[in-house]
């Protein structure tokens, strides 16, 4: 599923219009036609419509016809200047007044205690007051409008997007309707994605209007929900003839004293996920600990010869659980960037530490313009200690920030938290498996494994870090239907499982 901000989904209907010859009005047609598919599910028999003058409002008029002509009643209700209004607009209030209905207008304190009272008679209200296009702050009348519907409305149902949300960032501009359920069209909409979204958005259904897919590509952008098709078009599938060999070689690489659960987590995501051999590498001290812990993985001693034969043989390493951020930790680091030629998977202290350097940092970006892949997954502390923005402006800005710095640094990045974003600088994917019930230490050692075994047995960078996104969070989610609370050996536990599923539908 496409995600899309103001400008694009404009080209978009443009597009349709001036390159294709497809009126406007068959578009808002399609559009009123869905709309009506879940309207006539809400209970009741009395909808009220609030219509602006822009195309919002004509899809809202539209879906009142086909309400009255259901058996449905529908009271409309105009605020603006209809003489001013979109062409479609004007042609469906031509249509709904030839029809008969009752249609006010709001101008003043009248209009506004006639809307009330209809809404305290109505079963369901239908905000089509402002659409994508709102870039200022609701005022005047439309405010009034808004405040009351969220007053005194039993159930409203929003089209595209709630009235006084911004379609790219989800801020409330001023105020904004606190919608039921959102049916929008084409492509699912940037601001919803935002933290505070869901208060306003409700439930949220993705309709399409007969956009052919190569206006979609020329103008959409290239932001997606993963879906499971997505997943089971890129893992490995087995046969009969497959071996360990045939899953690769993965290894893990830290720890550090205190922090022994960390690279275990890491490595035991790895074996779960299907790696064909997966090695913990740490020091001696870390290595002591980590062996009682482990049964399928095998270990090696980071001061060892044999460790940089592994880091030349593995398919995938995963870096950065618990392994500290000292002196030794950033040696240890700069080793691994100078000598593994597999994709590497860099987390936690790993992050931490190439902040705390930007020496090291550069010695990576130049690895990175030579063809190295390195796929970084910070949490938004993280993500600020690397940037050095705020983690309020990362929260508030993540497909941005993510997609900025991949870009800049060329990377992959997985910014983690709600709607976590992948990236790489191009294209990105939202996330949307996982739960709070998730909420605990050690969820990022299990999602490094998972990545880093992904890539040794096969799938691109970018590929690895979308699928190992998707099957950590369905892992939790099903893991959830039955239990408050997860840690990350749940996950671990059930991985095979969850995989077995997803390949499975």
């Amino acid at each position: 599923m496409r995600i899309s901000g103001a400008k694009a989904l404009k080209n978009i209907d443009r597009a349709c219009v001036e390159e294709l010859g497809i009126p406007m009005m068959v578009l808002m047609e399609n559009a009123a036609l869905k709309l009506f598919r879940h309207a006539e599910k809400i209970p009741g028999k009395y909808f009220v419509i609030a219509a602006g003058t822009g195309n919002n409002g004509g899809d809202a008029l539209a879906l009142a016809r086909h309400l009255t002509v259901s058996g449905r009643r529908a009271g409309v209700f105009i605020t603006g200047d209809v003489d001013r209004g979109s062409q479609c607009f004007k042609e469906n209030y031509s249509i709904v007044r030839n029809m008969g209905l009752d249609i006010k207008i709001i101008k003043d304190a009248e209009g506004l205690r006639e809307l009330k009272e209809e809404l305290l008679k109505a079963d369901a209200v239908v905000d089509g007051i402002i659409g994508t296009g709102l870039n200022k702050e609701v005022k005047g009348i439309h405010r009034e409008i808004i405040q009351l519907i969220n007053g005194v409305t039993p159930f409203t149902l929003c089209i595209d997007i709630p009235s006084g949300m911004d379609c790219d960032t989800g801020r409330v501009l001023g105020c904004c309707i606190r919608g039921n359920m959102t049916v929008t069209f084409q492509h699912y909409k940037k601001g919803f994605l935002s933290c505070g979204s869901g208060e306003y958005i409700g439930e949220v259904i993705v309709e399409s209007i007969g956009i052919p897919e190569n206006i979609e590509n020329k103008y959409g952008e290239n932001i997606f929900f993963t879906e499971g098709g997505y997943i089971r078009q890129n893992i490995k599938k087995r046969d009969k003839y497959s071996h360990k060999g045939s899953f690769g070689r993965t290894l893990i690489i830290g720890g550090s004293e205190g922090f022994y659960g960390a690279p275990e987590i890491a490595s035991e995501a790895a074996v779960r996920c299907g790696s064909g051999l997966v090695t913990a590498a740490a020091s001696k001290a870390v290595l002591e600990i980590l062996r009682l812990k482990l049964k399928e993985a095998m270990t090696a001693d980071t001061a060892d010869e044999r460790f940089e034969a592994l880091l030349g043989n593995a398919g995938g390493i995963g870096v950065g659980p618990g392994m500290g951020k000292g002196r030794e930790s950033a040696e240890l680091l700069k080793k691994i960037l100078n000598t593994a030629w597999c994709p590497v998977v860099i987390d936690a202290d790993g992050l931490n530490i190439l902040a705390a350097e930007p020496e090291l940092m550069e010695e990576l970006r130049k690895r990175a313009a030579e063809g190295r892949h390195f796929i970084f997954t910070p949490h938004p502390g993280e993500m600020a200690r690397l940037t050095g923005k705020t983690i309020d402006y990362i929260n508030e800005n993540r497909l941005e920030t993510a997609a900025e710095y991949a870009a800049e640094n060329g990377i992959i990045l997985l910014l983690k938290g709600f709607n976590t974003v992948i990236t790489d600088g191009r294209t990105s994917y939202i996330n949307p498996t996982g739960n709070s019930a998730m909420a605990s230490g050690g969820m990022g050692d299990c999602l490094t494994g998972i990545i880093a075994s992904l890539l040794s047995q096969g799938l691109g960078p970018l590929e690895s870090s979308v699928c190992g996104a998707y099957i950590h969070g369905y892992a939790g989610e099903r893991l959830s239907e039955k239990m408050h609370s997860l840690c990350a050996s749940d996950i671990n536990e059930y991985l095979p499982y969850a995989l077995k599923e997803i390949l499975s539908l």
